[in-house]
């Protein structure tokens, strides 16, 4: 699995483009306002990429614990909805 972080802002440290979108299987965003945001600006690039609100403030310090714990309850669930089956 691959990840990558990148932001709506337009001074964000990696603004988010279409070329990493289109790059996304999966997509995760903070708030609501932020799946309309990215809706608006990226519209075609989504095409495919399956978008999932995690309904968290984004109002946490980088690297926050409370944040940390928030994300792994809500990330972890869909990506081992995501995992292949081991075989056998």
């Amino acid at each position: 699995m691959e990840t990558a972080s990148a932001g709506l802002r337009r001074d964000a440290d990696v603004p988010l483009g279409p070329e990493l979108l289109e790059w996304a299987d999966l997509v995760f965003v903070m708030e609501r306002r932020h799946r309309a945001q990215l809706a608006g600006r990226f519209g075609l690039a989504l095409r495919g990429r399956r978008v999932i609100c995690l309904e968290i403030p984004d109002r946490f310090a980088f690297m926050a614990p409370e944040l940390i714990e928030r994300l792994e309850a809500r990330v972890v669930p869909h990506l081992r909805a995501r995992a292949p089956l081991p075989p056998g």
